[in-house]
């Protein structure tokens, strides 16, 4: 059997959980405890509250704290909770991530400092600040499309000597690159792109921290549940069930706003966004609900 990876606890499914506001925009905490709640019935194995999903940059720090504590408070040990403690300010970082340790969060996910674009030494010293100033378990999360800067194989290699980093969520879209941070750490890595999990499972990934979870959590274990049990032909027929949808979630406009106006359809929400975010045009909102139709989400008929 291979070795188990640092992070094997955090394989499968996480979901990256969206943050529901009221319509005059401020956090709706009743609704977030609906969705934890609906997502230990559906057996969702991991929360990743505060990300991007989970609209972080728009919130303000005691919000983003009060979420966290929310989601851990709820959850109440029946789910992992990988808080979104990540910052472009290491000492930012470092004080959420204490925050997220104190409450009692099992993991903290870590996005590369965004638009100040440190140097690869730079993102080193970032990440071995918090992991030296921290105890829980850290998950690097890579997505230079949002950041403008990627954390290179050689830096992830040298992270991941660090105790406390155990995980990357990986969402720079290179299967070449996936498979050298496989080949050279024993870091879980973890697709961060619904559409890439079974390519990077083919290579040696574990899991994935999901957009499309926040609606069909259920699918995406089945899928992940397949692969691991080496059925590749029921795990490639829930890829390709998956994908289309998938593919519109992260699309047609920046993620959360096609999961969102997706959870408004289902009646799991009521959509409102922060700018600024924006809802769907028309034409974009009539495809992701005939998305929804074809998938066997939404009657077509209603």
């Amino acid at each position: 059997m291979p070795t188990p990876t640092k992070g094997h606890r955090f394989a499968g499914l996480t979901v990256a959980l969206v943050t529901p506001f009221h319509s005059s925009g401020e956090v709706d905490y009743d609704a977030l405890k609906q969705l934890v709640e609906w997502h230990v019935a559906q057996g969702t194995p991991i929360l990743a509250p505060v990300g991007t999903t989970g609209e972080s940059p728009t919130l303000s720090h005691d919000e983003h704290e009060k979420v966290i504590a929310t989601v851990v408070d709820t959850a109440a040990g029946r789910l992992k909770v990988m808080a979104g403690t990540g910052s472009n300010a290491t000492s930012e970082a470092i004080r959420l991530t204490k925050f997220a340790q104190r409450i009692g969060a099992d993991a903290s996910l870590q996005v590369s400092p965004y638009y100040n674009r440190p140097s690869q030494e730079g993102l080193y010293a970032h990440f071995s600040a918090i992991a030296e100033a921290c105890e829980i378990p850290l998950v690097l999360y890579n997505i230079p499309a949002r950041t403008g800067r990627n954390i290179d194989p050689d830096t992830v290699e040298k992270l991941s000597h660090l105790d406390p980093i155990v995980a990357i969520k990986e969402a720079a879209g290179s299967l070449d690159q996936t498979s050298e941070l496989i080949l050279r750490t024993n870091l879980t890595v973890l697709s961060g792109d619904d559409s890439l999990t079974i390519p990077y499972l083919s290579v040696g990934g574990e899991g994935v921290v999901s957009v499309v979870g926040n609606i069909i959590p259920g699918d995406v274990m089945a899928m992940l549940d397949a692969y691991k049990a080496a059925d590749l032909v029921a795990a490639r027929n829930w890829h390709l069930k998956l994908f289309g949808l998938c593919k519109d979630l992260l699309s047609l406009a920046p993620n959360p706003v096609p999961v969102k106006t997706a959870m408004q359809v289902l009646g799991r929400g009521n959509g409102v966004l922060r700018l600024p975010l924006v809802p769907l045009d028309s034409g974009s909102r009539t495809k992701l609900v005939r998305s929804l139709e074809q998938y066997g989400l939404v009657d077509k008929n209603s």
